[in-house]
């Protein structure tokens, strides 16, 4: 875990190295930047350095906070093994370094571990991003030999009714076997527990957990809201009294743990008033490669109207990351509105987050309703607002709210035939 870093602030370590939707892969992102950065005006980019590699859509569980696009199931075929590894060679040639295998779940993927040994003999240093489940001895054994650097485990809480309540499924006990076997392998203990409502008043009991699983790292990462998440955000948004309880408890074990567990706490876009340089700035350090081969800036971006994002069955990786305009669409700074095109921030944020923009206002090429100079912000302010008056309105605010969504296939598909629905009646007014 040599590679471990992190984004300091207050007081907590905000950020951290491991993957979590629209956090930690911003974190790593942060890390890896070299160390001047990138000017907005500057026309040709830097080589890329990570690289997220969902292989699959496919996924056990069925997390209420997923960050998979919520019309997976209308997407096509997922790239072959040969595939996959034509776009890992041609993304290793142009630069990128860091590689996460994500999902879905990416040990659906019985090539998975073809796909780690070939990698590590690139020269990528190899993340695999996972629930655990379907990690055994025989497969943990296999990406040891074949050089696989890293695990980050997921769990959802510490309690088994919660764990299993979040995802739909019963894999507490499993997901514990698995910390067990990724410490007899001698891997780091890499751990992340996703923070909402529903479970953020255990954070002291998830701390233990940790401790007790002898946890080395651990990402306590706030829910950001795009995908699943954006569709139960409603649900999912703690109130800011919670985000500050759950600070103070966090502060107190890092006291008394001190250098035994590093922890990172990721706190919620909306409960700041800067924006995060997304992803270090659109096109700047980060690719995502889609389980059916598109190519994006970042793992949320395929839902921007507008842009055609290039696929590695139709296009070089070389060719994409430098010239195609989907990749340069929101590089430099000609296509930002005000405030940002004035703003003296532009070169360390970028404007935000182009899909949150876009998700909250209509306009990618708007600010992030997050900055508190947007004209927008008061979409961010409701929305919080909203969640205090939730907290506020329960008469036992640990229960359990019932989710609107699981991530799952057959809510995917309805929800696909809705917003084609929907598309079709703009297209014909």
């Amino acid at each position: 875990m040599d590679k471990a870093g992190s984004v300091p602030s207050t007081p907590l370590e905000r950020g951290g190295p491991f993957d979590h939707p629209g956090s930690s892969i911003q974190s790593q992102s942060q890390m890896l930047a070299p160390e001047t950065p990138v000017t907005p005006a500057t026309p040709r980019p830097n080589n890329p350095l990570w690289l997220l590699a969902e292989v699959t859509y496919k996924c056990p569980l069925h997390c209420v906070f997923c960050f998979n696009p919520i019309d997976y199931t209308r997407y096509g075929t997922e790239l072959t093994t040969d595939e996959w590894l034509k776009a890992l060679r041609e993304s290793r040639e142009i630069g990128a370094t860091q590689l996460g295998f994500s999902g879905g779940e990416p040990l659906v993927r019985d090539d998975l571990e073809i796909l780690v040994s070939e990698s590590r003999k690139m020269g990528y240093y190899t993340n695999l991003i996972t629930s655990g489940i379907g990690l055994n001895e025989k497969r943990i054994a296999a990406f040891k030999d074949g050089g696989l650097d890293h695990i980050q485990l997921s769990f959802q809480d510490s309690t088994r009714e919660m764990n299993d309540f979040i995802s739909s499924t019963r894999t507490f006990e499993l997901k514990s076997k698995v910390a067990k076997l990724i410490k007899q392998y001698e891997y780091p203990m890499v751990l992340n527990v996703v923070l909402h409502r529903l479970n953020i008043d255990h954070i002291q009991e998830i701390l233990d957990m940790a401790e007790k699983m002898e946890v080395e790292y651990l990402e306590l990462a706030n829910t950001q809201y795009y995908g699943w998440a954006l569709l139960n955000r409603d649900h999912l948004m703690p109130s800011r009294e919670q985000l500050q309880r759950a600070e103070e408890i966090t502060n107190a074990f890092r006291a008394r743990i001190g250098d035994k567990m590093k922890i990172y706490f990721v706190v919620p876009d909306y409960y700041e008033n800067r924006p995060k340089a997304c992803v270090n700035g659109w096109g700047s350090v980060f690719i995502t490669v889609t389980a059916d081969g598109l190519v994006l800036p970042c793992h949320e971006a395929r839902q921007l109207p507008g842009i055609t994002f290039p696929n590695v069955r139709d296009a070089d990786m070389k060719w994409i990351w430098y010239d195609s305009p989907a990749f340069n669409k929101y590089r430099g700074d000609s296509w930002m509105k005000e405030p940002c095109r004035s703003c003296p921030n532009k070169a360390r944020d970028f404007g935000g987050c182009r899909c949150q923009a876009f998700m909250l206002t209509g306009d990618a090429a708007n600010t992030d309703p997050v900055c508190d100079l947007s004209p927008h912000h008061h979409v961010v302010l409701e929305a919080v607002d909203k969640a205090q008056q939730q907290s506020k309105a329960a008469t036992t605010p640990a229960k359990p709210i019932i989710p609107i969504m699981y991530r799952d296939d057959k809510n995917s598909r309805k929800l696909s035939e809705e917003m084609g629905a929907e598309n079709k009646t703009v297209s014909t007014v």
